[in-house]
């Protein structure tokens, strides 16, 4: 068989009895008229460099192994890298009722395959809203960045206002989503922060609220690792400018901080991630949005809400899509947005994690993480040369500055893999004014033996 008539094992429908049926279905003699409209000059002229195709599966399989065999992943090695996906312990169960077949192939948006996906769904929003400390939680969105975006563009219809005040000390790559995402109507302004407390800096926040002011984000716990003391005040201070106040959260946190509907936010968003959901090389990722169950808010949610219906038979009860007319399925062009599928098995995933828990998991868990960081902290700051640029209490983040080892973040990383440790994030770029600092983890599956390792490790490369 010549290379021209090669049928690919791995490439659907490359049989070309199959291909020419397909051409022919949509009247076409070749596949080259599919790709007629791209002009000559962004197209590849010549032959890329591929190797040969490796027709055998399991030789295939044996090729792939050796490359992800590579990789340095968080299960073999000691993992310190947060930031925005965390290391936490999935229980078993979780994978488990995740990967049946009802909740694993059913399509979010409709009815007509609910097994019980509905329930989960509610149940799910109803954890969160109580964690958060609202009423109303929507359908995850892709990840905490597009939640964000998505709740800014609820505050600007609200409101009317056409401003986003958002805190300078936040996760730069949730900025850039947002900015994107609020493009071309809308601005978003950088309040700036104290360096030393990572805490916004409120005479900054006077200065540049205003009647544009739709809302005012900031995140709690901050992003470069510190808790955000005056939340309250950020909050009173936008409502005073006739703005909504929004925070970030991470949801394993709530078990000891405080709600953020008690402080007087009008938005709570985060991420599902570390509410049973692997890391998955960065992945794994679920947005969520928090509000008041009130009818201003309620009908700017662009995504899909689950709530407890009444059904044909007097008496019953079920579970569905509440205040369905506000969205693009309903209404088409005149909906409030247009969104997908994106994750609301995740979002399945996180309502067993945290029916689970429970309240007293939270606290507890919430209680571990503090202990651990107060001791990684005291115990890092005896070691020459490493500090902590950021005062204050933190939860699960902390900065660690390198400055005085001499030694660069990107060198003292390597250096830790020869250890079986994957070091703390490299903050030198997205934060220049720490210099060479980095922002470490610690979670729940951190171990004494795990921190004393790091330790012993750091001593050795930096001293």
């Amino acid at each position: 068989m010549s290379r021209k008539q090669f049928v690919h094992p791995y490439i659907p429908n490359s049989e070309p009895a199959v291909k020419k049926q397909m051409l022919e279905a949509i009247g076409m003699e070749s596949v080259e008229e599919i790709y007629k409209g791209i002009p000559e000059h962004l197209r590849f002229k010549g032959t890329m460099e591929l190797p040969e195709p490796i027709v055998s599966e399991y030789r295939c399989q044996r090729h792939v192994e050796g490359l992800l065999a590579k990789n340095k992943n968080a299960k073999e090695n000691i993992c310190f890298l947060g930031g925005g996906t965390w290391n936490h312990y999935v229980p078993s169960v979780v994978d488990t009722i995740m990967e049946r077949d009802e909740f694993l192939t059913c399509y979010v948006g409709e009815a007509y395959t609910d097994h019980g996906k509905f329930q989960a769904l509610f149940e799910s929003s109803s954890m969160l809203a109580d964690l958060t400390g609202f009423e109303a939680c929507n359908t995850p969105t892709y990840d905490w960045a597009n939640a964000i975006a998505i709740a800014c563009r609820m505050a600007e219809r609200m409101t009317g206002r056409k401003e986003i005040l958002v805190a300078g000390n936040m996760d730069p790559d949730r900025l850039l989503v947002v900015r994107n995402y609020c493009k071309p109507e809308m601005t978003v302004t950088k309040v700036g922060y104290n360096k030393e407390t990572g805490c916004m800096d409120l005479e900054d926040l006077r200065r540049k609220l205003s009647a544009d002011t739709a809302s005012v984000y900031f995140e709690n716990p901050i992003y470069v690792g510190a808790l955000e003391v005056n939340a309250a005040e950020i909050c009173r201070l936008a409502h005073e400018a006739g703005a909504t106040a929004m925070v970030g959260v991470d949801p394993t946190s709530l078990g000891i901080l405080e709600a953020p509907a008690v402080y007087g936010a009008d938005y709570a968003v985060g991420d599902l991630q570390p509410l049973g959901l692997h890391m998955s090389y960065g992945a794994g990722l679920g947005g969520f949005i928090c509000t008041k169950d009130e009818k201003e808010f309620l009908g700017e949610y662009p995504s899909l809400l689950f709530g407890v219906c009444k059904t044909q038979q007097d008496g019953e009860y079920g579970f569905g899509e509440v205040y369905y007319e506000r969205t693009s399925y309903a209404s088409r062009e005149k909906g409030k947005d247009f969104i997908g599928t994106t994750t609301a098995l995740h979002g399945i995933a996180a309502a067993v994690y945290m029916a689970l828990m429970g309240p007293q998991g939270f606290q507890e868990l919430g209680e571990g993480i503090l202990k651990r960081v107060a001791y990684v902290k005291e115990e890092l700051v005896k070691i020459p040369g490493i500090s902590l640029p950021v005062t204050g209490c933190s939860y699960c983040d902390f900065m660690v500055d390198f400055n005085k080892t001499g030694k660069t973040v990107k060198e003292i990383n390597r250096a830790l893999l020869e250890y079986d440790i994957i070091g703390g994030k490299d903050m030198s770029r997205e934060f220049p004014e720490y210099g060479q600092s980095a922002l470490y983890s610690v979670t729940e599956v951190h171990t004494k033996e795990d921190l004393q390792a790091l330790f012993g490790a750091l001593k050795a490369i930096c001293v």
